[in-house]
């Protein structure tokens, strides 16, 4: 029997720490959350990416009453930077999320079906994605990639 692990490296940041990029993105996605449409959640996503040409896409989640029907803020700025930006790398990506009472205190991760899509996007773009994750208590920097928080994903090597 061969024994493996997983392990996953983070840091917490106060404002004040982060690096003027990481700054920016976290208030680009801070911005991002006033064109949420979530009348039936409350719950406003902004997300910002940053491309390997500096180019900064933003995206935020646009609910819908048939709630599978919706779109996370995350996969929002992927497919709209896929789409104006083809071929570029998206090196960082920020999230930001706020209900009534304000940007939440803890950071917020990625679903599922997020963390998919960025895993692909990062293997097209050939770089590991740094996430910033935005929360009023301390901001999460997460690096390593994908593989940080979705190890054992799907994808196209999977299908060989």
């Amino acid at each position: 029997m061969k024994k493996f692990s997983h392990t996953v490296n983070w840091s917490v940041l106060s404002q004040e720490e982060l690096e003027n990029n990481d700054l920016m993105l976290v208030k680009a996605a801070q911005e991002a959350t006033a064109g949420s449409w979530s009348p039936y959640s409350g719950f406003s996503v902004g997300a910002a990416l940053l491309l390997d040409d500096g180019t900064v896409v933003t995206g935020s989640n646009q609910e819908n009453a048939a709630y599978p029907s919706g779109l996370c803020a995350e996969r929002t700025a992927l497919f709209a930077a896929g789409h104006a930006h083809p071929g570029k790398a998206v090196v960082a990506l920020a999230i930001a999320a706020r209900n009534k009472n304000g940007f939440t205190a803890q950071p917020i991760t990625p679903c599922g079906a997020c963390r998919q899509v960025l895993a692909e996007t990062e293997q097209r773009g050939g770089k590991p994605i740094r996430y910033i994750l935005y929360g009023t208590q301390g901001t999460m920097i997460i690096e390593g990639g994908t593989d940080a928080i979705l190890p054992f994903c799907f994808g196209a090597d999977s299908m060989k």
